[in-house]
């Protein structure tokens, strides 16, 4: 892992520290990406993809007067309806808005995006295999045959994977070698070999730009999403966190649990043992905490020595458990030697019937207040 992420601090330009090294593995793959990061790269994924549709529904109609000036009636014809229908496809693209931040949308948009401008360069160097244009026609003719050049070079604004980038550029390399092999003879293939390298050249220059700006995403959003002194999730990324779970939990009909964790007499560390000593024993407890749960729960540090605990489909029943685990391996001692306890209050929507975020925090937190008023050291769930 740290080989890997050496290399890609290398070949992207990484600064030390900028994305860790458990993160490298985000740039190949989206599957690994947390919910929050899919979220926020879903929705610029969209806006973009709309932005680059925009641009195309208002420059793609604007060539039909070069084509009408410079080449035969019977083809620009032709080229005019497909250019007519590529626009119509654009604006409806524009008009497309799932902003609803799920990542299978914004694939679903940017499929659309490249797959118009492709069948079209299929169709128009079809249509200019059936001429032999001379002077300006010839060069007009021939700029049809940059826009592949154009989609590849595209890839660079978005913010994508090295898996997802070879996703969407496999087909246009496909569908430009496609072109060529309908237009098959033997004297065209040495200038068919330079351009296809030329092509794919510009895809690999490109997708190391896509993932420099992933890349880029993640540190930004590490930066804004976890709390400096603990690493645990910040109050404002958990509110977001909990709120994705929610939906996602409800569209398919999944438990959700959330425990809310006080520490127990937090305020003497700080009395009699002064700041330094109260945020060592807040990160110990983060420490324990993460090396006990599941890599999907989520802790969130709500506010001084509170915590959340988000588990997804998780009941009642199995969150108790996973308390009680955490409790029985220790959340850490104190500054004196004695061992770091929690009162912890339990929370599940499908128990509680509540799929509002904000009255299960709400029950959690009173059960929370009840677990101190029964002698602290405990967790409660009804």
């Amino acid at each position: 892992m740290r080989i890997t992420h050496a290399i890609w601090r290398r070949i992207l330009g990484l600064l030390p520290g900028e994305i860790a090294s458990n993160e490298t593995g985000w740039l190949i793959s989206p599957h690994q990406h947390i919910a929050l990061l899919q979220q926020r790269r879903a929705l610029m994924l969209v806006n973009r993809v709309r932005l680059f549709a925009l641009l195309f529904a208002l420059l793609t109609p604007l060539w039909i007067v070069v084509d009408v000036l410079t080449l035969p009636v019977s083809l620009w014809s032709k080229l005019a309806t497909m250019r007519v229908l590529a626009t119509l496809a654009f604006a409806a693209l524009v008009a497309w808005s799932p902003q609803d931040g799920r990542l299978r949308r914004a694939y679903q948009g940017m499929a659309m995006l490249f797959a118009i401008p492709t069948v079209f360069y299929i169709g128009s160097h079809l249509l200019m295999t059936q001429y032999h244009l001379q002077g300006i026609s010839a060069a007009i003719g021939s700029g049809y045959a940059f826009l592949p050049f154009v989609l590849l070079a595209a890839f660079s604004i978005f913010p994508l994977t090295l898996i997802e980038n070879l996703a969407f550029a496999m087909p246009v390399l496909l569908a430009y070698a496609l072109a060529w092999i309908l237009d098959w003879s033997v004297d065209s293939w040495p200038s068919f070999g330079g351009e296809f390298w030329l092509l794919s050249l510009l895809a690999g220059v490109s997708t190391l730009a896509s993932i420099s700006q992933l890349a880029f995403i993640i540190a930004l959003v590490g930066q804004t999403i976890r709390d400096p002194l603990t690493t645990a999730f910040s109050r404002r990324s958990g509110i977001e966190m909990l709120e994705l779970q929610l939906v996602n939990a409800e569209r398919t009909q999944q438990p959700l649990a959330v425990a809310f964790i006080d520490l127990d007499q937090f305020k003497s560390i700080n009395d009699q043992f002064g700041h330094a000593a109260g945020d060592k024993t807040l990160k110990q407890l983060v420490q324990k905490a993460q090396a006990c749960v599941r890599r999907g729960d989520v802790l969130v540090r709500w506010g001084g020595e509170e915590f959340l605990l988000l588990m997804p489909n998780t009941d009642i029943i199995q969150a108790r458990l996973a308390m009680d685990r955490l409790r029985r391996q220790g959340l850490g001692v104190r500054p004196d030697g004695s061992p770091l306890t929690a009162s912890i209050g339990l929370a599940e929507r499908l128990a509680d019937k509540s799929n509002n975020r904000r009255q299960l925090v709400e029950i959690a937190d009173r059960r929370m207040y009840r677990a101190k008023q029964q002698g602290r050291d405990r967790v409660v769930y009804d």
